[in-house]
């Protein structure tokens, strides 16, 4: 199983009416990653009169849009149908709106946001990755050897350690290696969680 996740990052401008959207568009792992680009966004751009934002993560993907003060279902959803019909995930689409005095209307509005995003994702550099779950696992010290064994790159990768009285690992694993890696953790007497 493959999914599209962006490689880089992408802009564009549109105006309309005096009003000016810029679109930016960001690879974002998770929602955690996406609410920190939104929110480097606030800070660069202080002045603006909107941040809107729409993001797609995870594999299902777990879907997140905000018109932030636009009517309701103005800004967020048509980017997040922008995302969505470009097949992407693990990224992060925010709109950064500066009013230019003339009121657009709903569907002005829905026509800017998602076409100031769509027109950012003809730049977008986009690659087909694996599709992963990620589990952790907490071990003894002394099993996380036992553990790096199951390690194979492009398959079964390490994504985090914490070492503390035990070692907390995160992997990365291959949709489609999910059973056999579940089935030699058990072997090893290990019950992972998602993480």
């Amino acid at each position: 199983m493959t999914a599209r996740v962006p490689a880089g990052e992408a802009t564009s401008e549109l105006r309309e009416l005096g009003s000016r959207f810029f679109a930016f568009l960001a690879p974002a792992p998770d929602a955690a990653a996406a609410q920190a680009f939104l929110d480097s966004l606030r800070r660069r751009f202080p002045d603006a009169t909107h941040h809107c934002f729409a993001w797609r993560v995870g594999d299902p993907p777990a879907e997140r849009a905000g018109d932030d003060g636009e009517p309701a279902g103005t800004a967020g959803p048509p980017m997040l149908a922008a995302l969505r019909a470009a097949g992407l995930t693990g990224v992060v689409a925010v709109v950064v709106r500066w009013f230019g005095g003339t009121k657009l209307g709903k569907g002005g509005l829905v026509r800017a946001y998602g076409g100031a995003v769509r027109a950012a994702l003809e730049r977008l550099p986009v690659r087909v990755e694996r599709a992963r779950v990620r589990l952790v696992l907490a071990v003894p010290p002394d099993q996380a050897g036992a553990l790096r064994r199951l390690l194979r790159p492009g398959e079964v990768e390490l994504v985090a350690e914490r070492w503390g009285e035990v070692v907390e690992l995160e992997l990365a694993v291959a949709v489609e290696r999910r059973e056999e890696v579940l089935e030699a953790l058990a072997r090893l007497g290990l019950a992972p969680r998602p993480a």
